[in-house]
């Protein structure tokens, strides 16, 4: 089990004392699913980057705005959106923890059949 509070906590503390003022932690990696507490400073900016298959982001604390071609929207405390599947960044308009949820891959399961034949098998 994760502590929220607690990373939040951890990880703002070392975003201010961080030259780029961010810090980013992966908390939970279970196949294509993951999940990031990412604190950053106010003023700091996750650059434009492209986006994964599907993702959310959900504000801990503070105020963020999301930006991207279709326009720029501000999150604030306990408000999530999903994010869109555009090139976008991320800016911290105060001080703020976001936890960034994802699926990098939509994975099939893998059938595996074996054709080789057992002897005396029909």
């Amino acid at each position: 089990m994760t502590d929220l509070t607690r990373l939040a906590d951890r990880h703002l503390a070392l975003a201010r004392e961080a030259d780029h003022g961010r810090s980013a932690h992966l908390f939970l990696h279970d196949g294509p699913l993951r999940q990031s507490v990412i604190a950053l400073v106010a003023g700091a900016e996750l650059e434009e980057h492209n986006a994964p298959p599907a993702a959310s982001l959900l504000v801990l604390r503070g105020r963020v705005r999301l930006s991207s071609a279709a326009g720029d929207t501000d999150l604030g405390t306990s408000e999530v959106m999903a994010v869109p599947q555009a090139r976008h960044g991320v800016t911290a308009v105060e001080d703020a923890v976001v936890v960034l949820t994802s699926v990098t891959a939509h994975q099939e399961p893998v059938v595996v059949h074996d054709t080789r034949r057992t002897p005396g098998a029909p």
